[in-house]
């Protein structure tokens, strides 16, 4: 395949960026998206013109590292595929693709197609872990869980943090990734000591980050390359109304 490829060019946070115009023939329909970008950049290096940057690490799908926004959609659009999951066949010949980073003001771009998305980290920090001693590691089936729980907490658990609900999102909301990261743990009762303070912080943090407030637009969901559900930012009102409720962080 032949293709016309507008690339959003863009050298650091603080210059302005713009979309590029670059063709690529004799594109596979069995490459990758990623792979495709590879040859561009090949291409851009003969030329002795600069790479683009792009984010990618396992390119299997698991890692979340490949946050691309291709013809308007997170990850491309085949749902429930990673951008480095997507294949070429999904085009066709003579095709534009417009490929740009996360629009988000919580991730900033670092240059090109690399967007900055710490501000996760530190959510994630803020309360996304388990800091008691749970023992050491029992068999399985040795912990009362009952399966339906098990699963909805595995099923949350898979969130890759990409950052594709927050680009989704008209609002640039974290709800889905966050409600993720809070929903594993409070539905597990190794989790369940710090459930409070963990519902507290994550919010509070995810609120200085800058990310926008959630409309239940359900734009996340659709967008999430891993099938994350929106249960789990119904679960994780309930958690904070909660913790809220009877808080021990409230100032007299």
């Amino acid at each position: 395949m032949d293709l016309t490829l507008k690339v959003w060019r863009q050298k650091n946070r603080d210059t302005a960026g713009q979309l590029v115009t670059y063709p690529v023939k004799n594109i596979s329909p069995d490459m990758s998206f990623l792979e495709m970008l590879d040859v561009l950049n090949e291409d851009l290096l003969i030329a002795g013109e600069e790479p683009v940057a792009f984010d990618h690490d396992c390119r299997e799908g698991i890692c979340g590292m490949c946050s691309l926004f291709i013809n308007g959609r997170a990850h491309g659009p085949e749902k429930g595929t990673t951008t480095c999951q997507l294949h070429m066949r999904h085009f066709k010949d003579g095709d534009t693709i417009t490929i740009e980073p996360w629009r988000a003001a919580a991730f900033p771009v670092h240059k090109d197609l690399v967007v900055d998305r710490s501000a996760f980290d530190r959510i994630q920090q803020a309360g996304g872990y388990i800091s008691v001693n749970t023992g050491g590691v029992p068999d399985a089936n040795e912990i009362p869980i009952p399966k339906t729980i098990a699963d909805k907490a595995f099923d949350a658990a898979t969130c890759i943090g990409c950052g594709a609900c927050v680009a989704a999102c008209k609002n640039a909301s974290a709800m889905l990734f966050v409600s993720a990261k809070v929903s594993q743990l409070a539905m597990l009762p190794q989790g369940k000591t710090e459930r409070k303070t963990r519902a507290e912080n994550m919010v509070a943090q995810m609120d200085v980050e800058g990310f926008g407030a959630c409309t239940n637009t359900g734009a996340c969901a659709a967008e999430c390359p891993v099938g994350i559900s929106l249960e789990n930012i119904a679960m994780l009102n309930r958690e904070y109304l909660g913790a809220k409720l009877t808080s021990e962080n409230v100032v007299s």
